[in-house]
């Protein structure tokens, strides 16, 4: 995989045209190949997804510890990637994913499990 899936119109995005933010940062939505659920949102480097689409697993970039961790690499709580779609803008993706186990590191199915009240 060396290029991120666009509309049919515009064709595929080349990782050069992602647009990283300031940060060097793009989000990436994450959702389940098998029901569509959205497991969670992480950040991924131009690193990161290099290395996502050139292994087939998810590499993010660790806001908070800065620096790359491949996901599942220590709780075998794997994302084989099936899919990845850049938005019209290419400054947001979405990762199809095969998951084995669970996504959120506190044990949930997926890291949007708490609904927001008033």
């Amino acid at each position: 995989m060396s290029v991120v899936e666009g509309s049919a119109a515009d064709g595929p995005v080349a990782v050069d045209e992602v647009r990283f933010g300031p940060d060097g940062l793009v989000p990436a939505v994450v959702v389940d190949a098998g029901d569509g659920t959205v497991l969670m949102l992480a950040w991924m480097s131009r690193e990161s997804l290099e290395r996502s689409l050139r292994s087939g697993r998810t590499v993010f970039w660790s806001r908070s510890r800065g620096e790359l961790w491949e996901k599942g690499a220590t709780s075998g709580h794997v994302q084989r990637i099936v899919d990845v779609r850049a938005d019209c803008d290419a400054d947001a993706l979405v990762i199809t994913v095969e998951q084995t186990g669970v996504a959120c590191h506190t044990g949930e199915r997926s890291c949007f499990h708490r609904p927001v009240t008033p």
